[in-house]
């Protein structure tokens, strides 16, 4: 596909905007050994890059002429790089919805999209001497609107008592990209508060309100959050689990729909995601609704902000997306996800595998991409 360039592994920068399908020499190789050597490019999503770097770590190991990209930019540029057929397979956090699924369909070709792993969104701090936080969801939202200004605002000293809390100003972390993070953050904090959901909404950007008033950090993708919570004392942020556990970050215990305060383990993902797994649609059809489904899940051990992480492929009707070898290589790639990566000894940590009928989606997907 001419305009599939190779790409590094965590750039976020545009690619070209070249709308070709034949293949070049930067998609196909020739070694010198004679055997030829298919790239592939992946695009999206940071909310599971751990997952997928570890994914592509241990696939490219077994299938030497195969080699995969990953470049990250956030959701909203995975979903316009497939659009524009500038990625072989597209990443978003936030699952694609009928009017986006509407302009897919225009090219041509049919979409697929299906979960291919499990996560979630928590709340990290940076507060010395505090190692344990409680947070309710209307109260998070409050600090990230910035309407409490201090750690020890009586609201969030009520949730924490015993807890020495400092009278330090709440420095609010978010993100400055495109995100699917903040999608789900803000569709979570959306359905908690009426008041966020009227003052700032729902979106893969918002207009942070704690900006307005000097206390916010934008960050770029989630390695940027991190970074800049690391890095300001009395700080707080959301971002991917994952990120937490490889950063050693503590996380906010938050309250769940049924009241209960949860922080996020394997199982208290699994019992959200237990809860919510029947709002999946079919492979070629967009949700009818936004995240909102997917959200604050019932149930006593679930945490609240779960989320699947989404793939996005084409069908290739008539080739029109991937040349035949390319195509072949994509449906091992996905096939390999959806079983073998779905083992736990293939997940990394803050991830957890799709349930068995939730895989069976992507698989049936898969088995509709055309190889010629």
């Amino acid at each position: 596909m001419d305009n599939l360039r190779g790409s590094t592994e965590t750039s976020s920068s545009p690619a070209p905007t070249s709308s070709a399908t034949s293949v070049t020499s930067d998609t196909q190789k020739e070694s010198p050994s004679g055997t030829t050597t298919i790239t592939l490019r992946t695009t999206g999503a940071t909310f599971p890059q751990y997952q997928i770097q570890k994914w592509i770590e241990i696939y490219m190991q077994s299938h030497p002429n195969i080699k995969i990209e990953y470049e990250g930019g956030g959701s909203g540029h995975g979903q316009e790089a497939f659009l524009k057929g500038l990625t072989h397979i597209g990443r978003t956090d936030p699952p694609v919805t009928e009017a986006t699924w509407q302009k897919f369909l225009e090219t041509g070709d049919q979409p697929l999209q299906f979960p291919e792993i499990v996560g979630a969104v928590v709340i990290a701090y940076n507060v010395p001497g505090v190692d344990e936080l409680k947070l309710d969801g209307e109260t998070l939202a409050m600090i990230f609107m910035g309407e409490i200004e201090y750690w020890d605002d009586d609201t969030i000293k009520s949730l924490n008592p015993g807890v020495n809390l400092p009278h330090e100003k709440i420095i609010v972390v978010h993100r400055s990209d495109s995100s699917g993070t903040t999608a789900i953050f803000t569709t979570y904090l959306s359905l908690v508060s009426d008041e966020f959901a009227e003052k700032v909404g729902a979106g893969k950007l918002v207009d942070w309100p704690v900006d307005k008033v000097g206390r916010g950090i934008g960050g770029k993708g989630n390695p940027g959050v991190v970074q800049a919570l690391k890095s300001t004392k009395y700080s707080i942020a959301y971002t991917e689990l994952s990120f937490a556990i490889e950063e050693n970050l503590p996380v906010v215990a938050l309250k769940n729909k049924a009241g209960k305060f949860v922080k996020p383990t394997d199982e208290t993902i699994k019992a959200a995601v237990a809860g919510v797994k029947s709002f999946i649609p079919e492979p070629t059809e967009g949700y009818k609704e936004d995240l909102k489904q997917l959200l604050n899940a019932p149930g006593e051990d679930s945490y609240p902000i779960v989320a699947f992480t989404h793939l996005l492929v084409w069908q290739n009707k008539n080739g029109k997306h991937y040349p035949p070898e390319e195509a072949k290589a994509i449906k091992d790639f996905l096939m390999w996800i959806l079983t073998e990566g779905q083992k736990p000894e293939n997940l990394a940590p803050g991830y957890v595998g799709l349930p068995k009928d939730v895989a069976e989606i992507g698989l049936k997907a898969v088995q509709m991409i055309q190889e010629g």
